[in-house]
């Protein structure tokens, strides 16, 4: 892959690999920062990369790599040194569209409630079912591709993604979600 290439492809992809790392990492600047770690060993290895191979399932194996790497890290040193508090999950990377000038500020309120609420009960499921829905619905990927970049069998990817969605139904019937 060439410079030209490369640039094609972040222009291409960027946006579902920033809004699954801003997703995975569980704030925006987290999410930023893991962005610009996957694109800089993107970039690093762009020699080996084509364009008709599935770089966007690589970028994103790279993506979740690295994150598992940084929560390692982190779990390490938080044994080794007593951390006194942890940065609170404010912003899934999501911006409601309020291009729609017909919609009333009390119409965007609820939408971004329901939003809200989606986003912490997704962030509240395990980790191995929200990574799949992160990969499913913000990053279009299929069964095969979450499998491959996972490393989790296609059956085991199905079943888990079974679960999630059952879990996900059941946590929003909960709280009154209809939809």
């Amino acid at each position: 892959m060439d410079h030209d290439e490369f640039e094609w492809f972040v222009h291409t992809f960027g946006t579902d690999i920033m809004r699954f790392c801003r997703m995975t990492a569980g704030s925006k600047e987290s999410g930023n920062e893991l962005y610009q770690d996957t694109m800089l060993k993107l970039l690093e290895k762009k020699q080996n990369l084509s364009v008709t191979s599935k770089t966007k399932s690589y970028a994103l194996s790279v993506a979740l790599l690295l994150w598992k790497n940084r929560k390692k890290k982190y779990a390490v040193r938080s044994r080794i040194v007593k951390i006194n508090s942890i940065e609170a999950i404010t912003d899934a990377g999501g911006q409601i569209d309020i291009a729609d000038k017909a919609a009333s500020p009390e119409e965007i309120a609820l939408q971004k409630d329901e939003e809200d609420t989606v986003r912490r009960i997704v962030a509240g499921l395990p980790e191995k079912y929200r990574i799949l829905i992160y990969l499913y619905y913000s990053a279009d990927m299929g069964l095969d591709e979450i499998a491959e970049i996972t490393g989790i069998p296609k059956g085991t990817v199905k079943s888990r993604m079974h679960k999630a969605r059952k879990r996900l139904k059941q946590e929003l019937e909960a709280v009154g979600y209809d939809r």
